[in-house]
């Protein structure tokens, strides 16, 4: 972005100022349109919610498929408008709005849909195993150990596996 002369918002740190604040307001409005606007009008709850209790398999079942298929605040199964009617709101406000988008068509903009549909699950697969895996590592042993590799580095020993 630096060094393109060429860019549609223009070279320098102008233009990375721009791309910077043509992110954040992309941003902003999806997580307006997805996270607070559509849930209101559905009456979803837009949080992931974990099932720590059940079998790996279904966790992973869980994760992937909540990207689809929520629940609403009263908790019962619903489809999840957020995230589906949310995307496409928002890269249609992204294509709308900022420029040199609006020329690369829809089959650009349907890949963009089907990639972010499809890297949705990573982050629930996050949000479901990561406690898991943070509550079997015990962060005060891992620390110890960083400082004692760093001073055996120091010294010219060698490091405690």
């Amino acid at each position: 972005m630096e060094s393109n002369a060429h860019s549609i918002y223009g070279p320098g740190l102008r233009g990375t100022s721009k791309y910077a604040g043509v992110n954040f307001t992309e941003d902003m409005a999806g997580e307006y349109i997805g996270t607070f606007m559509i849930c209101s009008l559905a009456h979803q709850d837009p949080h992931y919610h974990r099932e720590p209790n059940r079998s790996i398999l279904r966790r992973i079942f869980h994760a992937v498929v909540q990207v689809v298929w929520t629940q609403s605040d009263t908790g019962r199964p619903l489809f999840n408008y957020a995230n589906v009617v949310g995307s496409m709101a928002t890269t249609a406000v992204g294509y709308t709005f900022v420029p040199g988008q609006a020329q690369q068509g829809w089959g650009t903009t349907s890949e963009q849909l089907a990639l972010a549909f499809a890297s949705s699950p990573s982050g629930n697969l996050v949000t479901e195993f990561v406690p898991d895996i943070a509550s079997h590592i015990n962060l005060h042993v891992v620390i110890f150990q960083r400082i004692l590799n760093m001073v055996a580095t120091e010294e010219g020993g060698t490091t405690v596996p």
